[in-house]
Parts: C-alpha cells; structure tokens; sequence
C-alpha cells in the first residue's frame, strides 16, 4: 500500500527544526502498517494540493495532511471526490477540523489512525469554485484571513486577535443580499436576506473556527447543509458579551446575528467580495455562489 505524506514545515509553533523527526516518525508508523510513505514537505501554499493531486495519479491507498487549516484544505481537495481517504495530524494554529473529527492533537496518535483508523464520508462546500472543508467566511473574517496569511505574522489565537483588532478599525460593512437558497433536495426555502449589513458571513461544515471557538454549534459534517451564521456590525462591548459563548458552544441566533440552514445559496453585494475558504483569502467580483457538494470527501477517524 502506497502513502502520500503531506507535511508543512511552518504551521503552527515550535514546528520549524523538527521537520526530521516528523518524517522519521511517519515513516515508522506507517511502515509498521504495511505502507510505503512517500513523505513531501511543503515550501509554498499551492503545494498540498499539487503533492495530493499527484499522489491520485499514482493510486495512493491514503493521503495523510500534517499541518493547518490550510495544508488540509489543499490536501483535501486534491482528493475530494475520488475513493483515496484524507487523514489529518493536526499541526496547526487552529486544527478546526481536526478538532471536529476528534483527532488527538498527539502526532504519534494521529498517524496511527491514518494507518488503522475507519473511514468517513463528510461533505465539501463550494464557494466560487474554491473547496473548503471546514468553515468559509465573508467580509472582515476574510480581511482578517488576509492579513494572517501575510509572510511572518504572529500565528495562533492571539495572532488572530491581534489580526481582527487591527482590521476592525477601519472595516466598513457591506450590504449584502442572499438569494436562491436552497436546501439539500434542491427545494427552495424561503427568507431571502436583502441588503442586510453585516460584518462578516461564516458558511460552516463544521462546528470549529479553531483554538475551541464554535461560529456553528448545530453544524453536522454530513448533513448536506453549510451553517450560515451572519454577523451584523457590533460595538466592542457587543462582540465582547458574545466571547464566553462563541467558545462555550452556546452561540445562537439573536440580537445582531442571524443563523439559517442551506445546501446552496447566491451572495451578493455592491463591491468585490472578500472571502476564505478554510483561511486562504480570496476577492471575486460578486455575485458569488455556494454549493454543498455532500459526501465529497472520504476522512479516515478514530475506529
């Protein structure tokens, strides 16, 4: 059996200088398992999905992602869509999904449930043609993803905080419009927003931002449906009463903030619409869609 491991040297902290021991302990593990490890180290962010993309070519049994939010994203969709598995070691800042699937932070742990572990189906999201598999997000989160995704920024929940403050003082909210929004069996549902002013739009597959804060409580990886949780602008003492719920798990619809359920929906809004999709930036000329691409992804979890 063949393995393709995908490993990015900078994610998260304290990973630089141990990229030795991280392939000498996939190999080990994965040997002893019966595979032949093809271990790949990333230099830039396109290469996770190039090194996944090849591992299908060559009938891979499993593809293993090591890293963040990011490395996962592009080692999942390389294989999304095909029968190969997509296994996770969370070494990231946020390890949003990781933490989700219930995969332990330990990288030993982690590994042996890429080698040993069951597989699950879980759906994708589509948003403009760029997969995620965890959370995408519109507006100020996607400004504040820009900014993260800058050469030597602090990463980590503080590096986050550090990110929104400094890009809420000058983000201006746009009105929005959602329409065509449809649930799993393609039925249309009603209330459409139109031009609703909000902060920043989250579309989430899973119920994790990262670092234990939860944008969608109710979220479920294998509904056919993407939480939309809207965010309209808020004072700083607004945002602060809403922290011990966002990383409690008790978020909910409310004063300023809005939650419906959809398979598929349009967004649109007078300006070029910022967006990420599991923390990589992105711009489009809207209107922009999302789709719910259910079951798209095979992930291998603990038995």
């Amino acid at each position: 059996m063949k393995a393709t491991v995908i490993i990015n040297p900078i994610a998260g902290a304290r990973r630089t200088g141990t990229i030795g021991a991280s392939v000498d302990l996939a190999r080990s593990i994965l040997g002893a398992h019966h595979y032949d490890a093809d271990v790949r180290v990333t230099t830039g962010p396109a290469d996770a999905y190039t090194f996944s993309k090849d591992a299908v070519a060559n009938n891979a049994s499993v593809v293993v992602a090591w890293g963040g939010d990011g490395t996962v994203n592009g080692a999942a969709s390389g294989v999304a869509g095909t029968s190969i598995p997509l296994a996770i070691i969370p070494g990231g800042s946020g390890n949003g999904l990781a933490r989700d699937l219930q995969i332990p932070f330990d990288p030993a742990r982690a590994m042996t449930i890429a080698a040993t572990g069951q597989t699950r189906r879980i759906d994708a999201g589509d948003l403009h043609g760029s997969l995620f598999f965890n959370v995408a997000g519109i507006g100020l989160d996607a400004r504040i993803a820009g900014r993260l995704a800058t050469e030597g920024h602090r990463r980590g929940l503080m590096g986050y905080v550090l990110a929104a403050v400094a890009e809420v003082r000058s983000y201006e909210a746009c009105a929005y419009s959602i329409s065509r929004v449809f649930d799993a069996d393609g039925r249309p549902l009603a209330g459409d927003i139109v031009d609703r002013p909000a902060m920043f739009i989250a579309l989430a597959n899973s119920r994790q931002y990262g670092s234990g804060a939860q944008i969608a409580p109710k979220a479920l990886l294998d509904d056919g449906l993407m939480e939309v949780v809207i965010v309209e602008p808020m004072s700083g003492f607004q945002i602060t009463k809403q922290l011990p719920a966002f990383f409690g798990g008790r978020l909910q619809e409310g004063p300023g903030i809005v939650m419906r359920s959809a398979a598929s929906m349009e967004i649109s809004c007078a300006s070029d619409i910022a967006f990420h999709v599991d923390g990589e930036p992105r711009t489009a000329a809207g209107p922009i869609r999302l789709q719910t691409r259910r079951g798209a992804l095979l992930v291998k979890v603990s038995a």
